[in-house]
């Protein structure tokens, strides 16, 4: 059972995400689970038949087609054309990972009996989810209202035989992998093919995957920071809890403690300065990372709450006799939070580089640009132009996406989010923070060999560590690769998620 997932009405959080993940734990619908989608289906045929009135997206066309009036017979043809013309995806794909919490996250507002779907419907998204059938999706085309209706789309494809899949690490038609399993092609009832395409998991499961990092990045950014600010010889005083404590913002408070912890025992710091102050980037860790902090903090509330929701249109209540039509699928929450997120992962970046740069400048009692023979060898000059160019790349990716909004559907979706271009840059941010976090490891671990005392144990354990992969520089060599190195040596970290979370 430890390797087993119960789909039921306990709500995931972080940590619950990571697990199912990382032990790749397998999904099961929770008895509750099944009786709330049956109920639910067994409610909307029966409403179907009993009133003649039309229902938007069950018996009626979608966006602004909704008065056309479609017959009984051509209920399963209409949602199975929602779903092939919806899927209209283009550039890069989505990464297999994202795909799979798309379909976690859609399993997991399915299950709550609202949306009227099929029992066999859910259990197929299941059955490829446990099996890691992963639908070929596509970045480009939402526009984060009415639903990330185009990825949907392509997430839900497979379910009537349609698109592309992959299978043991191949691309593979879907029909094909359909065969394998002798798995029967899906027969999509009313409001399926809305139910499946209406939803925010697009941009739920790209922010969930950037929340997953940021968290770590944001740990990290203290724990190089720190390393950072050792090398440099900087002072304790800043991180002094009674600085903090008039001005108590939680982030700045806990990235102070988290320092003043990291520094335990160490000679370095501990020993006389000749200088009365740092540079901002390092004096003012606990005001720049603890906003961030905050941030992530915010953001990852947002997005629990999103994936614990009802995110399709229209909603059936069993219990009230209801059906009611209205915007839970609209992304201006998510989109706001990317946007957000975004924005304090690039400041992250920005006071990163900063320290990389006070380090290779020459200051204090460090070799200009960390390297013996100066002049032959360039040694630490260019790494920070990389960084440099990457945090200014990440301010560009930081302009916001949730202020444009572009009419469609001939006027009826006059107002929409733009969150799935938001999620998709924000991804983007967090990758280039954790290569420029990684640069500033490699940095700092190379300006700390010049110290002339030991850091603290936490700090010097940290360091061997890295240093069994990426080796002192003495003199110039390609740096590409210690770089990738270095970034892979922060994906491969693995840390307690009390320190996370």
């Amino acid at each position: 059972m430890n390797f087993i997932h119960l789909i039921d009405t306990n709500p995931l959080d972080l940590s619950k995400i990571q697990q199912i993940i990382v032990e790749n734990k397998k999904l099961i619908l929770s008895t509750s689970a099944i009786d709330s989608i049956n109920k639910c289906r067994l409610f909307l045929d029966q409403k179907t038949k009993s009133i003649a009135k039309p229902l938007y997206g069950i018996n009626t066309g979608f966006g602004a087609l909704y008065n056309v009036k479609i017959s009984e017979n051509n209920l399963q043809k209409l949602q199975e054309n929602l779903v092939k013309s919806h899927a209209c995806g283009t550039g890069e794909e989505v990464p297999k990972e994202i795909v799979k919490l798309m379909m976690l996250f859609k399993i997991q507002s399915l299950s709550y009996g609202h949306s009227g779907v099929q029992l066999t419907t859910v259990q197929r998204l299941v059955d490829f989810y446990n099996n890691d059938i992963i639908p070929v999706v596509f970045s480009q085309g939402s526009l984060g209202a009415s639903g990330d209706l185009s990825p949907l789309a392509h997430l839900s494809l497979p379910l009537i035989g349609l698109g592309e899949v992959y299978y043991n690490n191949e691309k593979k038609s879907s029909k094909e992998v359909l065969e394998i399993f002798s798995w029967d092609i899906i027969k999509l009832q009313s409001k399926e093919g809305l139910a499946l395409l209406n939803g925010t998991q697009f941009m739920t499961a790209f922010g969930i995957f950037c929340l997953l990092k940021a968290h770590k990045l944001s740990y990290l950014s203290d724990v190089i920071g720190t390393i950072s600010l050792e090398a440099f010889d900087g002072r304790i005083e800043p991180f002094n809890e009674l600085i903090h404590l008039v001005r108590p913002h939680s982030g700045q408070l806990k990235t102070a403690e988290r320092i003043r912890e990291l520094l335990d025992e160490s000679e370095l710091i501990a020993q006389e300065k000749q200088h009365v102050q740092d540079p901002y980037s390092f004096r003012c860790m606990p005001q720049v990372h603890g906003a961030s902090k905050d941030t992530i903090r915010f953001v990852t509330h947002t997005f629990l709450t999103e994936v614990n929701s009802v995110t399709d249109n229209p909603n059936i209540f069993v219990d009230e006799d209801e059906i009611i039509s209205g915007g839970n699928f609209h992304g201006q929450p998510l989109a706001l939070g990317l946007d957000f997120l975004a924005i304090a992962l690039s400041e992250l970046g920005n006071i990163s580089e900063r320290r990389t740069y006070q380090l290779v400048s020459g200051h204090r009692h460090l070799p200009p640009f960390l390297i013996s023979n100066p002049g032959l060898n360039s040694g630490f000059m260019i790494p920070q132009y990389t960084a440099a160019s990457i945090v200014s790349q990440n301010k560009q990716y930081a302009t916001p996406a949730s202020v444009d909004s572009i009419e469609s559907s001939n006027g009826q979706e006059d107002h929409v989010s733009m969150g799935a271009n938001a999620a998709t840059k924000c991804k983007k941010v967090v990758d280039n923070l954790q290569t420029v976090l990684a640069i500033e490891l490699f940095t700092a671990s190379q300006a700390l060999h010049f110290a002339k005392a030991k850091t603290s144990p936490f700090l010097e354990t940290f360091i061997n560590a890295f240093r069994e992969e990426i080796s002192f520089v003495k003199e110039d060599r390609v740096l590409h690769y210690d770089i990738v190195k270095a970034s892979e040596f922060i994906e491969n970290l693995e840390i307690d998620n009390e320190e996370l979370f």
